[in-house]
């Protein structure tokens, strides 16, 4: 349905208590935990060729960027993303996913800018539909490219393929296909997050992840409705 390219990625994660997490998500689906841990993550990246299937890039919202907040769940045997919040530079970007996905994006004032191998990210969030919310970091890569292990905390995180939502009450799953995550150890410098601030939380202590990502291609398919 959907082609688009991830770039100047980055994954920060923090541990919390399952008890905090498990309230902020729909019945139909069963937090994810990791060693007894949930885990938030916060995303920064840039969207870049986005378009639909067959279509040229789409104008003011082929390239721009975004900053989501996100858990792990499962349904059934099929783990996926739970997003608690999208912010995103675009606003045809944020009206299209909320009509077409049922996805919580936000319109923000945003800027991401790379200087060799550091990456600037800023978002403040601009939209009455949500608290307001500020992301600044930079960071950049410091250790070589890899792929996740399996059985790890850090492929528990990333290698995911799915996403779960809700539209007029109904529970979407929406699938990507994309290579595996080409990941490094970053060194990153937080000065705003205050993303959680929806859910009454407040991030403490520094993340307990932290990983840059390689660029890479993303193939988005049609939503649908999930029967429990």
């Amino acid at each position: 349905m959907l082609k688009m390219r991830w770039e100047d990625l980055l994954f920060l994660h923090w541990a919390v208590a399952p008890e905090i997490i498990r309230p902020h998500l729909p019945q139909s689906l069963e937090l994810d935990t990791y060693d007894g841990q949930a885990w938030l993550g916060v995303v920064p990246f840039t969207m870049a060729s986005t378009r639909f299937r067959c279509l040229p890039p789409m104008p003011t919202a082929h390239r721009f960027p975004e900053c989501n907040l996100r858990t792990y769940v499962r349904c059934g045997d099929h783990a996926g993303v739970w997003f608690f919040s999208l912010d995103a530079g675009s606003r045809l970007a944020v009206e299209g996913a909320r009509l077409g996905f049922g996805l919580p994006y936000f319109a923000a004032d945003m800027q991401s800018v790379r200087v060799g191998d550091q990456v600037k990210h800023r978002s403040r969030r601009r939209d009455r539909r949500g608290p307001p919310a500020e992301f600044e970091a930079s960071w950049s890569p410091v250790g070589e490219w890899r792929e996740a292990d399996p059985a790890t905390l850090e492929h528990f995180l990333v290698e995911r393929y799915s996403l779960f939502s809700l539209r007029r009450g109904r529970l979407l799953r929406g699938d990507v296909t994309h290579p595996r995550w080409q990941l490094s150890e970053a060194r990153a410098e937080v000065t705003a997050c205050d993303m959680t601030r929806l859910l009454g939380l407040h991030l403490n202590g520094e993340p307990a992840l932290v990983l840059a990502a390689r660029p890479l291609e993303v193939h988005a398919l049609r939503p649908y409705s999930v029967i429990i």
